[in-house]
């Protein structure tokens, strides 16, 4: 058979750190790539009220949201399986195009049909590139490094969250919002460039045959547009919204099972509980996540910078987590560090919520979000590392976009579900309300501290 590339002849010893010289333009480039998605979910998230407005398209907002995060579903399969077939380089490039075209798009439109376009295509490319990063960890990093490279990648998650909305502001208010999708690609094309001659120095990968657009390409398609009916069901009222959540949920239920490892929704041991966990972290951190700075804002009367600032201690918690994870000889097993971050977690959001309480100093808060980011932090790049350790070479695409996926469905449903839980409560009993908002995250976690003790293998 042929092999889509050659291994270099000339590199210097395999060792030292992920910024080695045989490493560090690999590095450089995708901890960039992985820090503009991330910049650019923020941003954009900050922009898109100005935009709507703009372009009068109010109508579509939600879609602008939803149309990506259902596109991403997709890509994320067909990467997996692309990678494992290919290799993952032409995923990568692929999806860097297609995210830089929709970015191009969007912030050309002339309307907000041509914007949301623009948004399902870079969500698209988004899908493919992220999942053929982490095949390019497993093929190209030896296990050594891979905690450090995932470590730099929860960072490149992390720090957009600090100052993407601030930045995005200042943009929006004082030169044009299309600025914040047409600045992307000017930073992105020069770290795309940079990673080539990493991968050229990859061991080679020898394709096999299979199908690109198989049936778990069309069971994607199913559960994306269960996960665009949560999104937009969640912005509606009434009956109407009722029947959108219903349909949605069902298509997840029925068809995202069949985009994971068996035994995923039993805890089974080994790789099915860490894509279980994966969902479960992102469920029970971003779901409470949302509803922190509405209930410091509104029932303790934070500003929103101040507000802003109790995410900002959990951002940075979040980052000396996931740096101590990347050093070496640790002292315990990855199973001791899951469980103690979902416990981190649990306590963080019991601690937040405590709040509610006006007695209860908002100090509080902030000590329990940095709980809360300690636990991500822990427990994301560990998750990464068990991935691969559990995946033959053949599998690290499909097992990949499976974590992945795992994140997007598990996010998606309890932000849907939770979000219309609240708007129902909130008007009867805003304490019930937040209880609920964030007890079912919460338990999530909880489940997670099981799911915990069953990732490692007999």
């Amino acid at each position: 058979m042929t092999t889509t590339a050659e291994p270099s002849t000339d590199l210097p010893p395999d060792t030292g750190g992920v910024l080695s010289p045989r490493y560090r333009a690999l590095t450089v480039g995708m901890v960039a790539l992985i820090t503009l998605v991330a910049f650019e979910a923020l941003a954009v998230a900050t922009a898109m009220p100005t935009v709507a407005q703009s372009l009068n398209g109010l109508s579509l907002y939600a879609l602008a949201f939803g149309g990506p995060l259902a596109s991403g579903v997709v890509a994320m399969v067909v990467s997996g399986t692309w990678s494992d077939l290919k290799g993952p380089t032409r995923p990568l490039w692929h999806g860097t195009a297609w995210f830089l075209a929709g970015l191009i798009i969007a912030g050309l439109a002339p309307s907000m049909e041509i914007l949301v376009a623009g948004r399902i295509i870079q969500g698209f490319g988004s899908g493919l590139l992220t999942v053929a990063l982490y095949v390019v960890v497993g093929h190209l990093y030896p296990a050594r490094l891979r905690p450090r490279i995932f470590a730099a990648f929860a960072t490149g998650w992390v720090v957009p969250s600090l100052v993407g909305p601030a930045i995005a502001g200042l943009i929006v208010e004082h030169a044009s919002w299309r600025i914040v999708f047409l600045a992307v690609p000017a930073i992105a094309i020069p770290a795309a460039l940079v990673m080539r001659p990493g991968l050229a120095h990859g061991t080679a990968h020898e394709p096999r045959t299979g199908r690109l657009w198989d049936k778990r390409a069309m069971w994607a398609v199913a559960a994306a547009i269960g996960v665009g009916l949560l999104y937009y069901g969640g912005q509606q009222r009434g009956v109407l919204q009722v029947v959108l959540l219903a349909l949605g949920l069902a298509a997840v239920v029925v068809f995202g099972p069949k985009l994971l490892p068996r035994r995923t929704f039993v805890l089974g041991r080994g790789l099915p509980s860490v894509i279980a966990l994966r969902g479960l972290v992102a469920a029970a951190g971003f779901g409470s996540e949302v509803f922190l700075p509405l209930m410091l804002t509104r029932e303790r009367g934070l500003s929103p910078s101040l507000a802003g600032l109790v995410l900002t201690v959990s951002a940075l918690s979040w980052t000396a987590a996931s740096w101590y994870r990347g050093r070496p000889k640790q002292p315990f097993s990855h199973g001791v560090f899951l469980q103690a971050g979902m416990v981190s977690i649990v306590l963080g959001i019991a601690t937040a919520v405590l709040t509610l309480n006006p007695h209860v100093p908002v100090v509080v808060a902030i000590f329990g979000w940095s709980l809360t980011g300690l636990g991500m932090g822990t427990v994301f790049p560990t998750l990464s590392v068990l991935v691969l350790e559990y995946s033959e070479r053949e599998e690290q695409g499909t097992n990949s976009s499976a974590a992945q996926l795992s994140d997007s469905l598990s996010t998606a449903t309890i932000l849907a579900v939770g979000g219309s839980l609240f708007a129902a409560l909130e008007p009867h009993s805003a304490v019930t309300a937040y209880l609920v908002a964030f007890g079912l995250p919460a338990l999530f976690a909880l489940i997670g501290v099981q799911a915990g003790r069953r990732t490692a293998t007999p």
